[in-house]
């Protein structure tokens, strides 16, 4: 399968890793073309045992790249994973401005059906929000293109997230669409 991961932090990271390591083609994007540049150099800016390996293995074998363009990144994408930082505010809410921004972009850019699936840490509701936007910019464009958005809550664990994403205790998934239940079943 051919997946887009938007954000290079702990959770993208390791998620696209494990991906490819299982023979999915992973493009991971982020804003910061010095990650990005660093990645794609073999330096991982993050620590998890064994994650440097890994995606460095992954790169040499063409099933893992990076890019700072979200557009590149869903050339070819069946499924696209948010997994960008979701900060708490002073008053303890969440801050949705960085999964919003990725909903906007994604709905500037798809070119094809896709399936949209939050993996960021977000309050319930977060998918309708994210449906919203990522239609209001294909009706902005004229576009008619199909999406579904899915939600996956991540459980990996700093120093067995690896371990975690490989063999996990427990897999989480909601969406009212059975399409994007098949797509689940692929990877």
């Amino acid at each position: 399968m051919k997946l887009c991961i938007v954000g290079t932090g702990y959770v993208g990271l390791v998620s696209a890793a494990c991906f490819a390591e299982m023979g999915n083609r992973v493009v991971c994007v982020d804003v910061n073309p010095d990650v990005v540049a660093k990645l794609r150099e073999g330096y991982v800016h993050i620590y998890e045992p064994g994650l440097e390996d890994m995606v460095k293995r992954s790169y040499a074998d063409g099933r893992l790249y990076f890019t700072t363009s979200l557009a590149e990144g869903l050339e070819e994408a069946e499924c696209v994973f948010i997994c960008v930082g979701t900060p708490s505010r002073e008053d303890g809410s969440c801050d949705l401005s960085y999964v919003e921004q990725v909903a906007r972009d994604i709905g500037s850019h798809m070119s094809r059906e896709l399936v949209v699936v939050d993996k960021s840490t977000v309050p319930v509701g977060t998918a309708d929000r994210v449906r919203e936007l990522i239609q209001a910019e294909l009706t902005r464009r004229g576009e008619t293109l199909d999406f579904d958005v899915v939600s996956n809550p991540e459980f990996l664990k700093e120093g067995d997230a690896i371990a975690d994403f490989m063999k996990p205790d427990r897999v989480v998934v909601g969406s009212s669409s059975p399409r994007a239940a098949g797509a689940r079943r692929e990877l």
